[in-house]
C-alpha cells in the first residue's frame, strides 16, 4: 500500500490552473469537488492532480482545473457553470447532492462535455459514474463494531454531512445492522460532518450527559480520530475505549495498531479509497480517447481489520491509508 499525505493547513480552499489554449486534439479536464474540509478530500485532490500532471507531461492533456467547494450545492453549481464557460472537455464531479446538480450536469452534457461523477455521484443519466456502494460500506463497518460488542450495549452514532446522499446511504447501511442486532441500544446520534475536529467537539460535549458507551458507528473522513480523542480525554473511559469504526485515517490506524498490540483493542476501518481521484482522471481521459465503458462502474473500498495491521508498515501522521491505483489498474479493472 502507498500512503498519500498532505497537510491540511498548507492548502488553499480553491486551486485553479488556467486552461491553456488547446488544439483540437488537446484536452482540458476540470474537477468540481464539492467539499474540501477533511484529509480524505485533500488526498483525493492530490491524487487527481498528480495523475493530471502526469497526463499533461506526456502530452495527453493540455491542462487541468481544480475547483474545491464549501459543501454547498450553490457553490458547486457556480463552479460547474464556470467550467462549462471555460470550454473544458471533461468535468469530474464529487457531488454535494445526488439530485440538485442534475440541471447543471445536463447543461454540461448538452454542451458536449464529458461528465464523470465519482465518490458521491449526480444521478443525471448523461453522466458516467464511478460508484461506491456506501450502504454496503456502512453495513460492513457497523457489523464489525457490532461483532466486537457481541451484539449488545450502548451505541453512539456519529453521522456525516447533513443532507448528503453518501451520508444517507452509510446511515441506511448502519440501520441494517441495528435491525439485525436488537441488543444494540442507540443512546445518541451526532453529526460529525466527516471532520475530526467537529466530531471531537460534538462527542466531547455529549459524553458527560450519556450513559456508558460500548461502541461507536462513525462514517469516515477523519471523524474516527476525533471521536477517539474525545474518549481519550474523558476520565470515564481510561483504559476502556469502545470499538469505533474507523475511516482509514493514519492517525486512527496508528493508535489502533498500538492499542491492539498492548491490550487487544479490536475494531474495523474502511473507506472509499482517495486514489479514486486519480482513477477518475484516467477513466475520463480514456473515454475522451475512445474508450466505451458502461455508464455505471463500481469502485472498491479499502477495508482493514485487526489482521491487516501488521502488514501496513510505517504510516505518516495526518494521512489516509490508500492503495495506489495507476492507469494500468484503471484499464484492467474499470475499462476492460
Amino acid at each position: 500500500m502507498k500512503v498519500f499525505t498532505k497537510s491540511l493547513s498548507s492548502l488553499a480552499l480553491i486551486t485553479t490552473f488556467a486552461a491553456a489554449p488547446a488544439s483540437a486534439d488537446d484536452f482540458v479536464i476540470g474537477l468540481s469537488n464539492s467539499y474540501y474540509g477533511n484529509t480524505w478530500r485533500h488526498i483525493m485532490v492530490d491524487a487527481y492532480e498528480a495523475a493530471a500532471e502526469e497526463a499533461k507531461t506526456s502530452g495527453r492533456i493540455a491542462d487541468f482545473v481544480t475547483l474545491n467547494g464549501d459543501g454547498s450545492v450553490e457553490a458547486q453549481v457556480a463552479h460547474i457553470n464556470d467550467l462549462i464557460l471555460r470550454g473544458v472537455d471533461a468535468i469530474l464531479v464529487v457531488a454535494a447532492s445526488e439530485t440538485a446538480l442534475n440541471g447543471v450536469v445536463e447543461r454540461a452534457c448538452a454542451a458536449g462535455i464529458l461528465v464523470v461523477g465519482f465518490d458521491n455521484v449526480p444521478t443525471a443519466e448523461c453522466a458516467y459514474k464511478l460508484t461506491v456502494d456506501f450502504q454496503d460500506y456502512g453495513t460492513t463497518t457497523a457489523r464489525g463494531v457490532a461483532d466486537v460488542m457481541g451484539g449488545e450495549g450502548n451505541l453512539l452514532v456519529v453521522r456525516g454531512m447533513r443532507g448528503n446522499g453518501a451520508e444517507n446511504a452509510i446511515y441506511s447501511g448502519q440501520q441494517n445492522v441495528l435491525n439485525d442486532n436488537p441488543g444494540l441500544n442507540v443512546v445518541a446520534e451526532l453529526f460529525g460532518e466527516w471532520s475530526g475536529p467537529v466530531a471531537q467537539a460534538e462527542v466531547a460535549n455529549a459524553l458527560p450527559n450519556l450513559p456508558h458507551i460500548d461502541g461507536v458507528f462513525a462514517q469516515g473522513g477523519g471523524d474516527a480520530y476525533g471521536v477517539l480523542q474525545a474518549f481519550l480525554q474523558s476520565s470515564d473511559y481510561a483504559g476502556d475505549i469502545p470499538p469505533i469504526s474507523g475511516g482509514n485515517s493514519t492517525d486512527f490506524v496508528n493508535w489502533w495498531r498500538q492499542a491492539n498490540a498492548d491490550s487487544g483493542y479490536s475494531t474495523v476501518s474502511a473507506a472509499p479509497d482517495p486514489s479514486i481521484g486519480a482513477s477518475a482522471l484516467w477513466f475520463a481521459l480514456n473515454i475522451l480517447e475512445g474508450a466505451t465503458p458502461e455508464k455505471v462502474t463500481p469502485y472498491p473500498v479499502t477495508l482493514l481489520t485487526d489482521d491487516d495491521l501488521a502488514s501496513l508498515g510505517d504510516l505518516p501522521d495526518n494521512s489516509v491509508v490508500s492503495v495506489e491505483r495507476p492507469e494500468s489498474w484503471v484499464l484492467e479493472n474499470l475499462l476492460n
